[in-house]
């Protein structure tokens, strides 16, 4: 009998249970037959799935001691293991992942982020020093990621690493949540945010809709930090109740943001992102979640955005700071329940068709068998 190919993931910057990482990557790889260990952060409770041996690191308090004590501890714990394949994911443990190569095991790099144009929208830092930073990571990017297999999330990645394979971050197709069905009520007055809140990602957009429709709650289910909210609390004004925030200050599960999507119907899934290059050219990972749950996308008119709704008539893109036609797209919703149904029914038949990550798992299953046959 063959012994498992030996697996290792390392994360010190994502939550150990990170939908990709966790419950797809390793989730794949484990139930394919290999030997899965994640090392990452301590989690702050035990996940109920099983088949994953979990190396916990410990988590710092700040940046600057994670990536020195971290990134050490996590190579000191990844050589141990004398592992096949280690699949890093953090652009800090390049150093780390490059240590690790050897002449009879295989590294790959998950590419997650466009994180040169995230350098650049950086805002806080002038101009020419975001230039000098963004420079010299591609010049130790490209260095040290010369004898690495790259794994790319995003499809326009492949523009910027042209040799490496696209893994997709579709949606695990939840069989409770595809099957649940969205009544034939009238869908309440509530829209859906999932995903981390941040300034990027239009929390303060988000937290303008029940002034421009004062019949709108807004449901946030995603990590925000206390500063945010304040932040959008102050933009609601006496329409700050409308404002449902789950995730103040700590992760939240993947199990418990499944669990929104099925516990109302929701008149739309929201994404109204200001436009940065980098999510403009992105295909969100929660619009497929949206979709695979029946719910409507209401997202930024974004080339890419737009075109992706309208060529699965599953929602509607509109400018996110034109406040009127946003106001035309939520009315028009609310007027609207069979077209909601219907835009919420198109996105769940793409999604079971090929929006999912089956389809990927098995391109990262025979991948790995490839890389592993040839090395």
């Amino acid at each position: 009998m063959n012994t498992p190919k030996r697996v290792v993931h390392l994360t010190t910057v994502h939550h150990p249970y990170d939908p990709r990482i966790f419950h797809k990557e390793c989730m794949s790889l484990s139930h394919a037959g290999f030997d899965v260990t994640l090392i990452a952060q301590e989690a702050e409770q035990p996940t109920t799935n099983k088949g994953i041996k979990h190396i916990p690191l410990k988590k710092y308090s700040n940046r600057l001691k994670r990536m020195i004590f971290g990134t050490w501890d996590a190579y000191k714990k990844s050589k141990q293991l004398s592992a096949d394949v280690y699949h890093f994911h953090d652009p800090e443990l390049l150093l780390v992942a490059w240590l690790l190569k050897k002449k009879n095991n295989i590294v790959i790099y998950d590419i997650h982020e466009d994180y040169v144009t995230s350098i650049m929208q950086k805002d806080y830092m002038s101009k020419p020093v975001r230039k000098i930073i963004a420079k010299t990571y591609k010049l130790i990017e490209a260095f040290f990621s010369r004898k690495f297999e790259l794994c790319l999330a995003e499809k326009y990645y492949k523009d910027l690493y042209p040799r490496g394979k696209c893994i997709l971050n579709y949606p695990t197709v939840n069989e409770k949540i595809v099957k649940h069905d969205r009544n034939d009520e009238k869908p309440v007055n509530k829209v859906l945010y999932t995903g981390n809140v941040t300034h990027v990602r239009g929390a303060l957009i988000h937290a303008k809709l029940p002034l421009i429709d004062e019949t709108i709650s807004v449901q946030f289910v995603g990590k925000c930090s206390r500063s945010i909210a304040d932040e959008m609390y102050q933009i609601a004004k006496d329409k700050k109740n409308n404002l449902l925030i789950e995730g103040l200050d700590q992760f939240v599960q993947k199990e418990t943001i499944e669990a929104y999507y099925m516990n109302e119907n929701w008149l739309a899934g929201v994404a109204l992102f200001p436009p940065t290059e980098h999510y403009m050219k992105k295909e969100l990972t929660k619009f497929f979640e949206y979709m695979s749950a029946g719910i409507p996308i209401l997202c930024s008119n974004f080339p890419v955005w737009k075109k992706f709704v309208e060529t699965y008539q599953c929602g509607i893109a509109v400018d996110p700071y034109d406040e009127k036609e946003i106001e035309n797209a939520l009315h028009y919703l609310k007027s609207n329940p069979d077209k909601v149904r219907e835009m919420g029914e198109n996105g769940k038949k793409a999604v079971l068709r090929s929006l999912n990550w089956k389809v990927e798992e098995e391109k990262l299953v025979s991948w790995y068998n490839d890389l592993l046959a040839n090395k």
